[in-house]
């Protein structure tokens, strides 16, 4: 499309006072704001500065991917730095135009930023910032992005490709509306996300009280009937559990997709995919046993396949499953890796370590009820926070209209 041919666009989805409204116009990013690339001076460690008269740098590392705004950096880079860099102001957008690219981010500090990210900036008056960010944002745009960025193995934006990205515009009121209403949404999502974060927190606390801390036999926190109980049991993990490292899968056998007669397929880290066979039938723990991964523990139930990446932990009676599994996640196993290049937990070091248990199957039970809900309360926050940005998705597709249907 010719940036000539200026077609009249409607969304899906409109404000009852805006039906009447004249038809959209079309434009594209590079006429409506400037597209500038960012600037590195080089070696960067000889430019970083404490002073507080420093100019703020913005690094990758500073960006909560799922934030709207950037209010703060973690570093400052000398003034000489400047004609080597780009300065970018409070109201300006900016996207990474490599690897997680395209992105957007609303500026609420003047930073300098490297040659990885793109700045949109002289956006013009017709325009509000906050509607430009969720087009940028929208679905149609990102995948505007994704089909036209060039390179092989890593995918890259240029300036070219971000100024030609077309976008649809109404009168400043209903862009207005617009962003007003996808604002408030994501206000909820954040609060929403702080209730999940207090849950969190909750629960690794309750976690601190209900298990003895280092150097003591009983906890600080018991239920009453078991306060005259007496101290916990000194054991080896080997007395509370069987272990044994998972099968080897061929990387081929495993799906993303899960089909009829197969099974979920478990490494170090949780989740790897589905198989078409099983190792384990019934309530595990998985112990994360190499790498990054060691010490991770995931909880399992029902027929599966252990890959070799991770130990299964076998609860020995009378030890209950899933009071097993909180054990081994307060005990951060990750402490007891050997290996310097790529750190690893064996299955005998693992049975040499000393812990505490109940003398009670009871007491377990409580516990591990008292965890499991509020890991509940927590899979159903997180749940409704899913179903909020499936609705904010589904909220801009119908409210910016469909660049593919009018190419």
């Amino acid at each position: 499309m010719s940036k000539n041919e200026k077609t009249a666009l409607l969304p899906r989805l409109r404000f009852p006072e805006f039906l009447n409204y004249e038809d959209w116009s079309y434009d594209f990013l590079g006429e409506i704001s400037m597209i500038l690339r960012g600037g590195s001076p080089r070696p960067i460690d000889n430019y970083i500065t404490r002073e507080p008269s420093g100019l703020n740098w913005l690094k990758i590392g500073d960006v909560d991917k799922e934030a709207k705004y950037i209010s703060q950096t973690s570093d400052r880079v000398i003034k000489e730095a400047l004609s080597k860099t780009r300065e970018v102001n409070i109201g300006d957008l900016i996207m990474s135009n490599s690897m997680s690219f395209g992105r957007p981010y609303i500026l609420k500090t003047k930073t300098c930023i490297h040659d990885g990210w793109i700045a949109i900036t002289e956006i013009k008056k017709s325009v509000i910032t906050d509607y430009l960010y969720y087009y940028v944002l929208s679905n149609g745009s990102q995948k505007y992005f994704l089909n036209s960025a060039a390179g092989g193995g890593i995918k890259n934006l240029n300036a070219e490709i971000i100024k030609a990205l077309p976008l649809a515009f109404p009168k400043k009121e209903e862009q207005q509306k617009i962003a007003d209403c996808l604002s408030s949404l994501d206000d909820l999502i954040a609060a929403e996300d702080n209730k999940l974060e207090a849950l969190k927190s909750h629960k690794k606390g309750l976690m601190q009280k209900l298990f003895p801390a280092e150097g003591e036999t009983v906890p600080e926190w018991r239920f009453p009937e078991y306060r005259g109980s007496g101290e916990w049991d000194k054991r080896k993990l080997s007395n509370l559990c069987e272990m044994q490292a998972g099968k080897f899968v061929q990387a081929s056998e495993i799906h993303e997709i899960r089909k009829n007669n197969m099974f979920p397929c478990y490494g170090g880290n949780g989740l790897r995919g589905y198989t078409s066979s099983f190792t384990h039938s019934g309530e595990y723990s998985l112990i994360g046993r190499q790498g990054a991964l060691c010490g991770n523990i995931t909880y399992t139930t029902g027929d599966f396949h252990a890959t070799e990446h991770a130990v299964v932990a076998t609860n020995k009676n009378p030890v209950i499953a899933k009071w097993l599994y909180y054990l081994l996640v307060k005990m951060d196993l990750n402490q007891y890796a050997t290996g310097q290049a790529q750190p690893g937990l064996s299955v005998q070091v693992l049975k040499k370590i000393m812990t505490f248990a109940p003398k009670e199957e009871k007491e377990q039970q409580k516990i591990a009820n008292c965890l499991s809900s509020v890991d509940y309360l927590i899979a159903e926050q997180a749940k409704k926070i899913e179903a909020l940005k499936d609705h904010k998705k589904g909220l801009m597709q119908g409210l910016f209209p469909s660049v593919e249907e009018v190419d």
